[in-house]
């Protein structure tokens, strides 16, 4: 399947990306409890047993409890720390200033938002740390600063961004000290329009949202593509409320064939789908569920034998309809 670009700036070489979203319990500003860890444990032994040494968090997730209890399993198990890589996001508030959301990449907040994700992850620093969102209010000088105090601190040492396009990210690597390393954005078989954009040129369709030239900026400039979303929220794999005669139906059906052709599981198909793509791509699974992680271990397998009908016989099914 090719080197990872983000192997090359030494920060992982796990082909597939743990998320952390759902771990923490309830997503309430509740206390974390015993079976809340336990629950945490058992996930990431699942995830390590498929050989994923990468974890990805940030600091909205369950309100900051999965974070937590990640960290009370590192306070646990001391020797674990060095045996994988941590990747958090800051940039989201949650319920502040009389408003449920809202975007902060002002240098005061990355820089307060990092000390508590450290604080919470008993950590003494991130691998990477991605701004979570686009916040329209922000400077990117202020973000350069930011980074270069956290740099300099030995409290972050690789920086990247979610949910952003090229252009942004252009803008913001002008103002920077430091390479941005990855660009975590949501892609699956269910989230196909990154795949549109090109299908869409000189078409006259309309591609979707996803920005155009995204995936070719990151390519040109050595950014790790991360998707998460990554298994469609099961809906090829499993999950309720496929309508009979519909592409979700009929492509789970599909992938359900291919996976007992191949003596393999459904997560294992619709991710050899994403890590086919040559722009080397790393799947972000964001499941608790163990045995569905587990599901996941044949994957980078399978995308080595699928050919090239498949992978456009999966996406046909899914889009419900011949390229253009």
């Amino acid at each position: 399947m090719g080197m990872l670009p983000v192997e090359k700036r030494g920060i992982s070489t796990s082909r597939l990306v743990y998320g952390c979203m759902a771990l923490g319990g309830e997503p309430t500003r509740s206390p974390v409890t015993r079976k809340d860890i336990a629950a945490a444990e058992a996930a990431i032994d699942a995830a390590m047993a498929i050989g994923i040494t990468m974890f990805d968090h940030a600091d909205v997730y369950r309100y900051g409890k999965a974070e937590t209890v990640f960290g009370e399993i590192l306070r646990q198990r001391p020797g674990l720390r060095d045996r994988i890589t941590i990747q958090s996001k800051c940039g989201v508030r949650l319920d502040e200033g009389g408003v449920s959301v809202q975007y902060d990449l002002s240098k005061d907040w990355i820089l307060r938002a990092v000390d508590g994700i450290l604080g919470r992850l008993n950590a003494e620093y991130l691998d990477v740390l991605l701004l979570h969102r686009p916040d329209p209010l922000m400077r990117s000088e202020e973000v350069g600063e930011a980074f270069s105090i956290l740099s300099g601190s030995g409290k972050v040492r690789h920086f990247g961004v979610s949910n952003m396009s090229g252009p942004q990210m252009g803008e913001l690597q002008r103002h920077l000290g430091t390479p941005l390393v990855v660009n975590q954005l949501e892609m699956s078989l269910g989230r196909r329009d990154w795949i549109e954009q090109d299908l869409a040129v000189n078409d006259g369709a309309s591609p979707g949202t996803f920005p155009p030239g995204t995936i070719q900026y990151c390519l040109a400039n050595d950014v790790q593509l991360q998707a998460w979303g990554s298994l469609a929220r099961g809906l090829y794999s499993g999950a309720d409320g496929a309508t009979a005669a519909t592409p979700i139906h009929r492509t789970s059906g599909l992938v359900s064939r291919m996976a007992e052709m191949r003596g393999t599981t459904r997560e294992a198909i619709v991710l050899a789908w994403l890590l086919k793509h040559p722009a080397g791509i790393q799947p972000v699974i964001g499941t608790a569920n163990t045995d569905r992680i587990r599901g996941c271990a044949d994957a980078v397998h399978q995308a080595e034998l699928m050919s090239r009908s498949d992978w456009y016989g999966l996406l046909i099914s899914a889009r419900g309809s011949d390229p253009p």
